[in-house]
């Protein structure tokens, strides 16, 4: 009988990333979505029943069964490079073992009968685990490990995206396998033969273990990711073509086409069925018992939603016009189990695939030009959507620029440049360049993104100029003008002529920021400078999709539904995002109600209860009321317990390491964003604001050194914007010791950034002019101080700007 679908399990809101099925009743996924998940029926045919683990901060992308003293684990890794352990005795959301040692995404998992894990990594390494400790570490690989496998107790295999697989004995490497000509991505052990190996150059390769190859398996159209052995023998893949394939006797017996762009992972029980999980996020048992497949509905929604997909060219291989048929094609029957048919229809060119067992041809879906390759690619043994290749210069070879969709443009942007040792003033071209790439729809699954720090919602994605921002124009390539992209610089902010640097917001992949630095030399003094710089931009119809996605998560968990937001306070925050809308010029909404501090008591109740990990856009919600709204905390008292509330949210008082949670990295972010939004100066009130003392005594509760470079660009946009105001009021003394302790910690500390450096010059050189105006003496030894500091940074950067500014506050020091 041929595989029918039987179960679909849907607990998962993003791409299923790996799945293990050790018995008929047991299933265990693990999802970009941050979880695993554990699947338990009792019976087959019966429904599964879902327990989610909190398995990760990050993407998790491996799953195994352990059975260790008689007692099952759910074991998981992923994006944050632990490993954590969950009893099935009584499985909860906190794991029982943490095992910590990869530095990079733990991307496999295998697990032996003797109680032992082995693991791989894109740190390059595979470890070996017994009682949760580590025993051996393999470094053999020059790049990421892709599987592992035990094959017996002290015998291990890895294979990686450096196209070998290695034969380890305990902690010695035995043998290479060399024949796969690209990155190896699976493994499973084949009893009485050796064990098969699948690539992305899309073969599955079975060897034995000294090293012959038996036979090698051809059907797949792109990249293989998972194997499993069915009982029987029988070999099982699953790859980016969309299939599961089963191989009997060395051919393709059945193809199981998904509704979905990728099938990433598959998996075997021991009563023969079939477990898949795919991009969709849904977790699928497909059964050759009758008595267990699906209702004949279920079964025809699933052909309904197959052949309802859109395909790229590239998930049909290499397509040519000639290719091709006309519908009479369909009469003629395919030759083997998956062939892939190409038939017009009119003005509709189809994908149809052969179907063995059912004896006809079963359409897949519906095959349009490629808007951008659907077919993940690998960079440095790593996997990315895209890999781009960018000119720097004529006749030198393009740099490579990877990046995934479920990336920050910003942060991909900054791991190019410092990769390749190129300013930061490009940063934002190159985010530009980024958006503008990769703005094609996904084909054939859902159009959003998947947010890296959230529970798998999609991210905020960039939309283009933001309100009020003006014409962005064509894309120019930041390295050499030509071609590709071509673009304006934004106008400048200030009169004195220096050009306006734009920065995007790492959180909503769209919002720009003006800097308060140049690109050119500066030529001419510029100090003082009066306008403060606050972080207004932003794209709020997407900030306002992700709070109501988020909510929505939260209300449907049992664990977390007293979090929700109720619908009450949701009008509030409605009001507010209107107001917003309204105020940056987006739409007139003339019935918009003005926000007030109530608004601001909502919005801070929130953030108080949401989960770290979720809290980031109603934190990006409350940075922009700051901004654009000061009259609603402008109370008594009320400033100051708004921003106390960022700095909470942001879990300031908690200990800090140099290496933060992505969630709390970002919270941290937005809630230093928030404060430098709160100093502004208007020509009716130019005071100082009675918050600064215990703010300004919090921020500097934090060593320098702990801060990511975002925090430290806002840290000295928060130090310049209080000089702006000491330019027209004069501070007490306790205000100017820490704004000067402030100033004095950023400059001594900071030793790269540019931007950060160029910053604390302008506070610093603002703060010269102000005491000087209101006639404050500045002591010898700290004028000796300053001047220190100020010659050292200029020798740590080369930028033009910064040396320029460093050398008119050394002359305003002499």
């Amino acid at each position: 009988m041929p595989y029918k679908l039987s179960a679909t399990l849907k607990g998962h809101s993003s791409d299923v990333r790996a799945v293990a099925s050790p018995t008929a009743n047991l299933v265990l996924s693990a999802s970009r979505d941050t979880t695993a998940i554990v699947w338990n029926r009792n019976a087959p045919g019966s429904s599964f029943q879902a327990t989610s683990c909190r398995a990760g901060s990050r993407y998790v992308n491996a799953v195994a069964y352990l059975l260790s003293r008689d007692q099952g684990f759910l074991v998981a890794g992923g994006q944050d490079s632990i490993i954590t352990v969950f009893s099935l005795a009584a499985p909860k959301s906190e794991p029982d073992y943490s095992l910590i040692g990869h530095t990079d995404n733990v991307c496999t998992l295998n697990t032996g009968s003797d109680g032992t894990i082995i693991s791989g990594s894109w740190d390059k390494t595979a470890r070996v685990w017994k009682d949760f400790k580590c025993i051996y570490i393999f470094e053999g690989h020059s790049q990421a490990v892709w599987a592992v496998l035990v094959l017996e107790p002290g015998k291990y295999l890895t294979a990686s995206a450096d196209k070998t697989i290695k034969l380890w004995h305990e902690h010695k490497e035995i043998r290479t396998y060399n024949g796969h000509n690209d990155a190896v991505r699976g493994l499973a052990l084949v009893s009485d033969v050796g064990f098969a190996s699948c690539s992305n150059d899309s073969e599955i390769r079975v060897w034995t273990i000294e090293g012959d190859l038996v036979y090698s398996l051809s059907g797949h159209t792109s990249f293989i990711y998972s194997l499993s052995v069915l009982p029987t023998g029988e070999i099982v893949s699953a790859g980016e073509d969309r299939t599961v394939r089963v191989w009997r006797d060395g051919e393709c017996s059945q193809t199981i086409v998904h509704p979905a762009i990728s099938v990433w992972t598959v998996s075997t029980m021991p009563n023969g069925d079939i477990v898949s999980g795919t991009s969709d996020g849904i977790v699928r048992v497909f059964s050759e018992s009758e008595e267990r497949w699906a209702s004949e509905v279920d079964l025809k929604q699933y052909e309904e939603s197959v052949s309802s997909q859109a395909l790229n060219k590239e998930q049909v291989g290499d397509l040519k016009q000639s290719d091709i048929k006309g519908p009479d094609a369909l009469l003629q029957p395919g030759f083997k189990d998956g062939q892939v048919l190409i038939v017009r229809e009119g003005s509709s060119v189809d994908a149809y695939q052969w179907s063995s067992s059912a004896g006809q041809w079963m359409k897949a879906g519906q095959v349009v030009d490629a808007v951008g390759s659907t077919r993940k690619q690998l960079y440095q043994g790593k996997e990315y959507d895209y890999v781009f290749d960018v000119d720097v210069q004529a006749g030198v070879p393009p740099l490579k620029l990877p990046y995934n969709a479920s990336e920050n443009p910003f942060q991909a942007a900054q791991r190019f440049l410092h990769a390749n040792d190129l300013p930061d003033t490009y940063i934002d071209e190159v985010v530009k360049f980024i958006e503008k790439n990769t703005s094609a729809v996904s084909l054939g699954a859902t159009n959003d993104y998947v947010d890296p720090y959230t529970a798998g919602a999609s991210r905020y994605r960039g939309a283009g100029t933001a309100a009020g921002v003006g014409n962005q124009g064509t894309f120019v390539d930041p390295f050499t003008g030509a071609s590709r992209y071509s673009g304006n610089a934004a106008g400048s902010p200030h009169s004195t002529g220096r050009a306006q640097e734009s920065f995007v917001d790492p959180f909503t992949g769209s919002s720009r920021y003006s800097g308060v630095v140049s690109q050119a030399p500066i030529l001419n003094p510029v100090l003082p400078l009066p306008t403060p710089l606050l972080f207004k931009q932003a794209n709020v119809p997407a900030m306002r999709n992700k709070t109501y996605q988020l909510n929505d998560g939260l209300m449907m968990e049992i664990s977390t539904s007293a979090t929700a937001v109720s619908q009450q306070e949701m009008n509030v925050v409605d009001q507010a995002f209107d107001h917003l809308t309204y105020a940056l010029g987006a739409s007139s909404y003339p019935g918009h109600v003005p926000v007030a501090h109530e608004h601001v008591e909502v919005i801070m109740q929130i953030i108080d209860r949401w989960p770290s990990s979720q809290r980031f856009p109603v934190l990006d919600l409350a940075r922009l009321l700051i901004a654009i709204c000061p009259s609603a905390y402008k109370g008594p008292g009320q400033a100051l317990g708004f921003l106390n509330a960022l700095l909470d949210a942001a879990e300031w008082s908690e200990p800090w390491r140099a290496q933060l949670p992505k969630s709390r990295e970002t919270n941290t972010l937005l809630a230093l964003r928030g404060v430098a939004n709160a100093i502004q100066v208007s020509e009716s009130d130019a005071s100082i604001p009675d918050w600064i003392q215990p703010i300004f005594e919090r921020l500097l509760q934090v060593p320098y050194q702990l801060f990511t470079k975002g925090h430290r660009v806002v840290l000295a946009t928060i130090a310049f914007n209080l000089s702006c105001i000491f330019l027209k009021t004069k501070p007490n003394d306790v205000v100017q010791d820490l704004q000067l302790r402030l100033i004095t910690e950023v400059i001594s500390e900071e030793d790269s950034d540019g931007e950060t450096i160029y910053r604390i010059f302008a506070a610093l050189g603002n703060m010269i002019h102000a005491l000087q105006k209101h006639g404050v003496p500045i002591d010898v030894s700290q004028k000796q101080v300053f001047q220190a500091f100020v010659s050292t940074s200029m020798t740590k950067v080369s930028e033009e700007r910064v040396k320029n500014l460093g050398s008119e506050i050394l002359q305003l020091l002499a």
